[in-house]
C-alpha cells in the first residue's frame, strides 16, 4: 500500500514539475547593429510604399515576420548603440540613465537593479541566461554583473571587426568565412539552446550580432552574388548587402534549430536593431539636414535621417516578435520601444513582484494576440535624447505628433507621422499651440529626471 502511495505521489510530483516547465517560456532576443527599418526584403509597413529594400535579400527574417508580428512603429531607445543597449537591460530611457553619470549610478559596486536576467530568475529560479556578441555598455559592467550566467564578456565593436583602418572602413571591405563572427555566435547560441532543451530548463538568450556595423565583412560568394545583381535606387552597396545576407543566413540557422528541437510552441523570438542604418556610406557631416538637400536618396528612405539622429530613420527599426499566442503574419501599428522589453518579458514569464517605480517601459503583451490595444507606461509620451557635443537634440512623440528640439539653436520642429512619416514638412509654424504643449511635456520630463542636458553634460563622442 505504501509503495503504491509513494508511486502515485512521485507521478503527481513529476507531473507538477513537468507542468511548471511547460508554462515557463523561452526567450531568444536577437539584436542587430545599425540596421535600417527599410533594409529588409520584408516590408515593415504594408501601408507604406518603400518600407522594404530594393536590393537586399533577407528570407529568414521574412520567414520570422510571416510567422510572427511586425511592429511597424517599433523604436530603438536611441540613435546610437551604447545608450540603446543600456536602456534595454534596465527598461529605462537613456534620458533617465544619463550618459556620463551612467557609470557612477549603474557601474560595478552600485546597488543591484532589476535587469532582464535578474527578473527572469526571480520569476522562475530555473531560468538560464546568456548574452553572446556585442555588449558595449561602456561602464565596466560585464553581462554577469547584470545576472547573465554565460557571456562573451565586456565586448565592443572591435571584437567583431577585422584589420581595416578607421579612415578607410567606409570604403573597404573584407571577404572571409566567418564575417562579423556570425557563424561563431550562431554556433554558441545553438549550443546554449540544445543544452537547456536537454536539461528541460527555460532560458533567455540575447544574441547581439556585430553585423551590420561597419566595417563591412561578407563571404566571397555572397559578395559576388550582390555584385552581379542590378542595384537598387536606395540600396546599392554589394559588400553591405552581403553582410546583411550573411546575418540573415545565421538567423535562419537559429530558427531551424528552434523548430528542429520542438521548441517553437514555447519560445518567443524577438528581433530588433539598436538603431537605424547610417544614412550614407560613407556618412555625411550634416546629418540633421532635410533630405531634399542631398543629391541621392538616403539609405533609410522613405524615412528621414539615420544613425546618430532622432528623426525616424535613426530610431525606427525592424521589430518582429514570434511566439506562442502571437498572431502570425500580422502587423501592429501601436508604437513600442526597446525599454518596453523588460516589462513585456516579465509579463510573459509570470513575474509577480512589483516592477521598480523608475521603470519607463510598459508591457506590450496585450498587443501580441491581435495587434490591437495600447501599452501603458508611467509616461505616456515616447521621449528620446541624443547626447552629442556638436548637435544635442531631443524628440517627443505623443499620438502621431512628434516634436524635435535642437538644443544649441533652440529650434522646435513638429511633424505629423501619420500623414508624413518621412518628416519632410515642419508644422511648427502652423500649430504653435501643439508645439508649446509638447515642448512643456518634454521639458517637464527632463526636469523630473534632472537630465544631464540641463546642466551641459552628456556630450557623448561620435561612434563610428
Amino acid at each position: 500500500m505504501y509503495s503504491r502511495l509513494l508511486f502515485c505521489w512521485l507521478v503527481l510530483g513529476f507531473g507538477c514539475v513537468a507542468h511548471a516547465a511547460s508554462t515557463a517560456p523561452n526567450f531568444i532576443f536577437i539584436l542587430a547593429d545599425d540596421l535600417g527599418w527599410t533594409s529588409l526584403s520584408q516590408a515593415m509597413d504594408e501601408h507604406l510604399a518603400g518600407s522594404r529594400s530594393d536590393y537586399h535579400e533577407t528570407p529568414a527574417l521574412a520567414r520570422l515576420a510571416q510567422s510572427g508580428m511586425r511592429f511597424a512603429q517599433g523604436y530603438a531607445p536611441d540613435a546610437l548603440c551604447c545608450p540603446t543597449r543600456r536602456s534595454i537591460q534596465f527598461g529605462q530611457t537613456p534620458t533617465r540613465q544619463g550618459d556620463e553619470r551612467f557609470s557612477k549610478n549603474y557601474g560595478p559596486g552600485q546597488p543591484a537593479r532589476l535587469t532582464i536576467p535578474r527578473m527572469l530568475k526571480a520569476a522562475d529560479a530555473r531560468y538560464r541566461t546568456a548574452h553572446y556578441g556585442k555588449w558595449d555598455l561602456r561602464s565596466g559592467l560585464f553581462p554577469e554583473d547584470l545576472g547573465y550566467d554565460e557571456s562573451d564578456g565586456n565586448t565592443g565593436n572591435r571584437h567583431g571587426d577585422v584589420a581595416i583602418g578607421k579612415d578607410s572602413k567606409w570604403e573597404a571591405f573584407d571577404l572571409n568565412n566567418d564575417p562579423k563572427r556570425i557563424d561563431t555566435l550562431t554556433d554558441r547560441a545553438v549550443s546554449f539552446i540544445r543544452r537547456n532543451q536537454a536539461a528541460g530548463t527555460p532560458f533567455f538568450l540575447q544574441l547581439s550580432h556585430y553585423a551590420t556595423h561597419v566595417d563591412m565583412q561578407t563571404r566571397a560568394a555572397t559578395y559576388e552574388k550582390f555584385l552581379a545583381k542590378p542595384k537598387g535606387r536606395i540600396h546599392a552597396n554589394a559588400a553591405w548587402a552581403g553582410m546583411l545576407a550573411d546575418l540573415d543566413t545565421g538567423i535562419g540557422r537559429l530558427l531551424d534549430e528552434v523548430d528542429r528541437l520542438g521548441l517553437t510552441g514555447t519560445t518567443y523570438i524577438i528581433f530588433m536593431a539598436d538603431n537605424g542604418a547610417a544614412e550614407f556610406i560613407p556618412p555625411v557631416k550634416n546629418k540633421l539636414d532635410h533630405p531634399s538637400t542631398f543629391a541621392t536618396p538616403p539609405r533609410n528612405t522613405p524615412l528621414r535621417g539615420g544613425k546618430w539622429v532622432l528623426y525616424e530613420g535613426g530610431i525606427r527599426v525592424p521589430f518582429i516578435v514570434r511566439g506562442p499566442g502571437v498572431k502570425a503574419g500580422a502587423q501592429c501599428d501601436v508604437p513600442v520601444v526597446g525599454w518596453d522589453l523588460l516589462p513585456t518579458l516579465a509579463d510573459l514569464a509570470g513575474y509577480t513582484a512589483p516592477l521598480p517605480a523608475d521603470l519607463d517601459g510598459g508591457s506590450f503583451r496585450g498587443l501580441l494576440a491581435s495587434g490591437q490595444g495600447k501599452v501603458t507606461r508611467a509616461d505616456v509620451p515616447l521621449i528620446f535624447h541624443r547626447y552629442a557635443s556638436g548637435y544635442p537634440h531631443s524628440a517627443i512623440r505623443v499620438g502621431d505628433e512628434k516634436l524635435v528640439k535642437i538644443w544649441k539653436t533652440g529650434a522646435l520642429e513638429l511633424y505629423d507621422l501619420k500623414a508624413d512619416p518621412g518628416e519632410r514638412t515642419d508644422l511648427a509654424s502652423r500649430r504653435p499651440e501643439r508645439v508649446r504643449v509638447l515642448h512643456e511635456q518634454l521639458m517637464a520630463y527632463f526636469k523630473r529626471m534632472d537630465a544631464e542636458v540641463l546642466h551641459g553634460y552628456g556630450k557623448a563622442k561620435e561612434e563610428n
